[in-house]
């Protein structure tokens, strides 16, 4: 061994782990950014199993524990069923959708897989032979079957797991600078 090289310590994986989760932190405010970023690293994976063509068994693992993470970003934190956590009456207080998985991690976990998955494809014991026709078509059943229940269960318990920002009413919150003046000048002028 040369005498200027020494093996990683424990020290050096530390900082790296803390420089790589100082760069994942960063990236919480770039929503948009971070899901364009997992896109195209699950563009390149499928390109990869595409040209390899193999690595299907990665491939299908791959899909369901994405599907896994997704049942948990579209549940709820507690289950309605077990706590009466979201109102089900009209007088009942507000309480807004927590996840059971959120955003930022289903993401974070996603990145990881995809990341290992492509990892996995340069080495050849994981290109196992599996007949991909009935890996699909299980695969398609599975994400119907579990979404068709979260659907029912949604609509059982009366919440929607996905917002579009803050809710506006239009025309009806808008006020109307020329309305006012016109009401402070005819009262000036009596």
């Amino acid at each position: 061994m040369m005498e200027g090289t020494e093996p990683p310590t424990e020290g050096t994986l530390e900082k790296v782990a803390t420089t790589l989760t100082r760069l994942m932190d960063k990236t919480t405010i770039w929503v948009k950014t971070r899901w364009v970023l997992l896109a195209v690293l699950m563009l390149t994976f499928a390109v990869r199993i595409y040209f390899v063509e193999g690595f299907y068994i990665v491939t299908y693992g791959l899909g369901i524990y994405v599907l896994n993470l997704f049942i948990g970003f579209l549940s709820p934190a507690v289950d309605p069923e077990e706590d009466a956590g979201l109102p089900t009456k009209e007088r009942e207080e507000f309480r807004p959708f927590s996840r059971k998985l959120p955003e930022f991690k289903f993401w974070r976990s996603a990145f990881y897989a995809v990341l290992t998955s492509i990892v996995m494809t340069f080495f050849a014991v994981f290109d196992l032979p599996v007949f991909w026709p009935i890996l699909l078509a299980y695969f398609i059943l599975l994400v119907c079957l579990t979404l068709k229940d979260r659907i029912k269960h949604m609509i059982k318990h009366n919440y929607v797991p996905i917002s579009f920002g803050k809710q506006t009413y239009g025309e009806l919150t808008k006020v109307k600078a020329g309305a006012n003046a016109e009401k402070g000048d005819s009262k000036d002028s009596k």
